[in-house]
């Protein structure tokens, strides 16, 4: 029953490691420079180094966003605003407000990949 515990996001964040390596994914290291956390399961994406870990191995993000499977998948697919999600109350922000700001779907590799 290992197959019980994953989420439909576990892909997304699969994609997400492949995504940092290519030079789209290190141009984003560049640009962003940030720790990002997710919650339902605690990721983190880090914008610093390039990597996408499984929880908080080095120091705390910057930022940390929670929210549920469904709504990440969503907003990894490009079929809900960050920002929309957060003003809905769907998605919730602990850190930098400044930080949350980069938060948005450039983070995430393009839909033909996913």
């Amino acid at each position: 029953m290992a197959g019980e515990n994953r989420l439909k996001s576990d892909a997304i964040i699969e994609l997400m490691k492949l995504h940092m390596s290519t030079d789209a994914g290190r141009q984003l290291t560049k640009k962003i420079g940030l720790k990002i956390g997710f919650n339902e399961k605690s990721f983190v994406v880090d914008l610093k180094k390039g990597e996408v870990k499984e929880l908080y191995e080095d120091g705390k993000p910057n930022i940390i966003f929670s929210f549920t499977d469904d709504d990440f998948v969503k907003i990894a697919t490009g079929k809900m605003n960050p920002q929309m999600a957060f003003l809905r109350g769907a998605m919730n922000i602990k850190g930098s407000i400044s930080a949350a700001q980069k938060f948005t779907r450039d983070i995430f590799p393009k839909p033909s990949k996913m």
